[in-house]
């Protein structure tokens, strides 16, 4: 905006009597007023140009992993996404299971910032992204016609009328290469919670064999969408551990005690939870493996419906696995817990172990569960275990390869 200066008016005069005749001065631009319009100038410019020919610093996806609070923040206090919503009342309106989880690279924190809010930046690095998956033939959906019957609390397993059985009908298809060992990993504890599951189910290869909890909600939807994204799957046992009261295992579980009957009962009642599974493994039963008398009736109904068995952190020659090859049950045990410490360096050496024990006996099984760093290691060495000369094997192919050996 530009405006002239009033100048006063001739005939005044100084104290002195002498006229007043001012200089002549130019016009006068409100510098404040100027700056905001050369301001607003630049900034129409830049819209069009944006529009014109895109925004540089959009391209790419990014997310967001690690928080860069300002400097007025930097001495403010720390929360965890598990706290916030318990803690200041403007937080409430929130819904922190929406933002993305810890993965395990490291933990989620919020900033609380000198003015007492939340401030959160989310961004996702190359180096933390899982690797794409390639594309990968759905299994069958189950349960395949002529494999059940039914039974008091739903459908359970059976050997078809040609033979067929669910150990042949719903194992991944494999076929092994001459010279090359075979590695299995079984990832187990499956169904209970929800993102680990899908973890499990959506970013690990389709080799390697899922087992899912029977007291899982929805195991039969967790079973189909396993299945569709290639993986076999086991169904665990839960059987009496050595201390009871340090480790649940449920209200089904088979008892050294009991009588054979129920044990009989409880098993038909955990085979039902589901259809899809090529065989069972157990869950803790450190003290129903030591019962030839308990396992004798159980081993022989697993037999009978067709199922193979893979024990997992009981012992290679115990009572129970000695009554599953006395009742021709295919059965074998895993060779490692890979994760009985939850550390990466602890279970990268444990692949390790897998694959000089595969050179040595053609074949090695690896037994853990959904932890998140059991699924990130096995993710890191699965994508290059096949350049050192080794199958990723699903478990039954190994479970197969063993019998035959026999």
């Amino acid at each position: 905006m530009i405006r002239t200066r009033a100048r006063p008016s001739p005939l005044a005069r100084t104290p002195g009597g002498a006229p007043n005749i001012p200089a002549r001065r130019g016009f006068q631009i409100n510098h404040k007023l100027a700056a905001f319009g050369v301001a607003a100038l630049v900034a129409a410019a830049a819209f069009a140009a944006i529009q014109l020919f895109g925004d540089p610093s959009a391209a790419g996806p990014r997310r967001i992993v690690e928080l860069a609070p300002t400097d007025a923040a930097a001495s403010a206090p720390t929360i965890a996404f598990s706290d916030a919503s318990d803690s200041a009342s403007g937080m409430a309106q929130y819904d922190l299971s929406e933002l993305p989880q810890a993965d395990g690279s490291g933990a989620e924190i919020g900033e609380i910032d000198s003015n007492g809010e939340l401030r959160v930046a989310v961004v996702d690095s190359a180096e933390s992204a899982a690797a794409p998956r390639r594309n990968v033939a759905p299994l069958p959906r189950a349960p395949l016609a002529g494999l059940t019957e039914a039974g008091p609390n739903g459908p359970l397993p059976i050997v078809g009328p040609n033979g067929r059985n669910s150990l042949q009908a719903y194992a991944r298809p494999f076929t092994p290469q001459q010279g090359k060992p075979m590695i299995a990993i079984v990832i187990g504890g499956l169904g209970f919670n929800a993102r680990a599951t899908t973890q499990a189910i959506e970013e690990l290869p389709p080799e390697v064999t899922l087992s899912f909890v029977p007291y899982a909600q929805n195991l039969q939807s967790w079973i189909d969408r396993a299945r569709a994204n290639g993986h076999e799957v086991m169904l665990e046992l839960p059987m009496e551990p050595f201390d009871p009261d340090a480790d649940d295992t449920g209200p089904q579980t088979l008892l050294a005690s009991a009588p054979a009957q129920q044990n009989v009962s409880r098993l038909e009642r955990l085979l039902s939870s589901g259809a899809g599974y090529f065989g069972v493994t157990n869950y803790q039963g450190a003290r129903f493996a030591t019962s030839a008398q308990a396992s004798q009736p159980v081993v022989q109904a697993l037999r009978r419906r067709g199922l193979g068995f893979i024990s997992s952190g009981i012992g290679q020659r115990t009572a129970l696995t000695v009554e599953a090859q006395r009742a021709g049950l295919p059965t074998t045990a895993a060779d490692r817990i890979i994760d009985a410490r939850r550390e990466a360096d602890a279970i990268d050496d444990q692949l390790l172990n897998l694959e000089a024990l595969a050179l040595q006996n053609q074949s090695a099984i690896g037994a853990g569960f959904a932890y998140p760093v059991t699924m990130e290691q096995v993710g890191r060495w699965t994508r290059d275990v096949t350049t050192r000369g080794y199958q990723l094997a699903p478990a039954s192919a190994v479970l197969n390869a063993r019998a035959a050996r026999r």
